[in-house]
């Protein structure tokens, strides 16, 4: 579902739908109010970062100082003075809707709504309703009218996350929205001039995408307008430890301490490839910190000892006895999506929640299991708000 920002028109999903002379009104109003905002400003990158950890830079959201984040800084640069649709490819962890959220910040359109919509949670019944709105009846459940995303996100950015997710029917329909800049909503005979941009994220590489039948061709160059890529942290050279470091002084200043790694700790972390990318070493350092008493230290990830891991045959599991619940619950969870071959909506109905619900629960397994049974490499999980 969409993230909404403080001060978009989220407010607004619940109520009526408005007349046509009234939403008229208000997108005149958001119009005159674009044109009124001030001129541009040349982006520099923030400050604040290089005063925190000596040699860490940062750009928007974003943290970084290697080679690789200087060429990224520099692509959005460039891509975010203009309304062109881009689509960022990157691994689980990366920051995707950071890169998103940066290049909106920076753009004309940083004073309206950035929205954020999870294109792999939400069921394919009702995404169309979801993006674009629908009519009071429209479908069973449409009690009453409601603006789609692409309203919510009048005059600002809307950022679809795991875009391969959606069913090529509706990739259809979205690609039509974005070559005409049209959009209907379902059971209305309105078209509705869109003013939004949009940005696509998925982390999948589009090309297998289109042979596996996961992306349309079409829509895949209609996003990829100017293709971003977010790299994975062990590509990222001295990132790594100076990222750590950052993780390390924003818990001190939040709990008042001045715990500090050990040798050991910051050779793991330059050592360690980091599969899970930057959430993957947030996380390892929150965990580190929690338990230091003012030496930091942080086991090898291989090393670190793991529940017993359950025995399966057929359609049937064992789970060993002192398993700890939450640990359990995720054999069974990714036990089932590996039974169900990858099908996240299968798994879902299998296990008796919602989709959403399952998206979460895999969300916060993160990449740190490297045996984790997922199929389809779709861990689809949100891009946490995490610096990098």
């Amino acid at each position: 579902m969409a993230s909404i920002e403080p001060g978009s028109p989220a407010a607004e999903r619940d109520e009526p739908r408005a007349t046509r002379v009234e939403r008229e009104a208000r997108r005149n109003e958001k119009g005159n109010e674009q044109g009124r905002k001030p001129a541009r400003e040349s982006a520099q990158p923030a400050e604040g970062a290089q005063a925190r950890v000596p040699g860490l830079q940062s750009y928007g959201l974003l943290y970084g100082s290697s080679a690789i984040m200087q060429d990224l800084y520099a692509q959005i640069e460039r891509v975010s003075v203009t309304d062109a649709t881009a689509l960022i490819v990157g691994e689980s962890g990366t920051g995707k809707e950071l890169v998103a959220r940066t290049i909106h910040d920076r753009s004309e359109r940083r004073d309206g709504p950035f929205i954020a919509v999870n294109c792999g949670a939400i069921p394919d019944e009702l995404i169309e309703a979801e993006l674009f709105g629908h009519e009071k009846g429209s479908f069973t459940g449409a009690v009453q009218a409601r603006d789609g995303h692409f309203e919510h996100a009048r005059g600002g950015t809307l950022f679809l996350d795991e875009v391969t997710e959606m069913s090529l029917l509706h990739q259809v329909k979205l690609l039509r929205a974005l070559e005409t800049g049209d959009y209907r909503p379902v059971g209305s005979n309105e078209t509705i001039r869109g003013d939004v941009r949009i940005i696509a994220a998925t982390n999948r590489d589009p090309v297998v995408a289109v042979k596996d039948n996961a992306l349309r061709e079409d829509l895949m160059y209609r996003l990829a307008v100017f293709p971003l890529r977010a790299p994975p942290l062990r590509e990222r050279e001295r990132d790594r430890e100076l990222l750590a470091q950052l993780f390390l002084t924003e818990l001190n200043e939040q709990s008042g301490t001045q715990k500090v790694f050990s040798k050991r700790a910051l050779e793991t972390v330059r050592n360690w490839s980091w599969p899970g990318n930057v959430r993957e070493l947030k996380n390892a350092v929150y965990r580190a910190f929690i338990l230091a008493e003012k030496q930091v230290e942080i086991a090898h990830p291989q090393l670190v000892p793991k529940v017993k891991k359950p025995v399966t045959q057929g359609d049937a599991m064992s789970v060993w006895i002192g398993t700890p619940l939450a640990d359990a619950q995720k054999q069974i969870i990714l036990g089932t999506l590996k039974y169900c071959g990858g099908d996240k909506r299968l798994a879902a109905r299998t296990l008796g929640v919602s989709l959403k619900t399952l998206y979460n629960r895999l969300g916060s397994y993160g990449a740190e299991d490297g045996d984790a049974p997922l199929a389809d490499d779709g861990e689809n999980d949100d891009e946490a708000r995490d610096a990098g």
